[in-house]
């Protein structure tokens, strides 16, 4: 998949949840949306390479430690 705009949303979130999904593998519901935040549950932190982890920053989303799961507050439920 080709990088897109990070700030054309739309594009940006397909992208985040096309490098997200390959790491997140038969669970029914694998996001969660709450308190303006969007969460993708059942991927490991260290799942995604540095070079996606990098991606998915610039993305907007990042490694939450308190929920363990990737989050964004950009793509929340504003």
């Amino acid at each position: 998949m080709a990088k897109v705009d990070p700030g054309h949303d739309m594009a940006a979130l397909i992208e985040a949840l096309t490098i997200l999904g390959k790491y997140q593998h038969g669970n029914k519901w694998p996001t969660h949306c709450e308190h303006d935040v969007l969460y993708i549950m059942y991927v490991e932190k260290d799942a995604p390479t540095p070079e996606e982890r990098a991606r998915l920053d610039e993305l907007g989303f990042g490694w939450s430690d308190e929920v363990e799961c990737w989050s964004s507050y950009r793509f929340g439920s504003a």
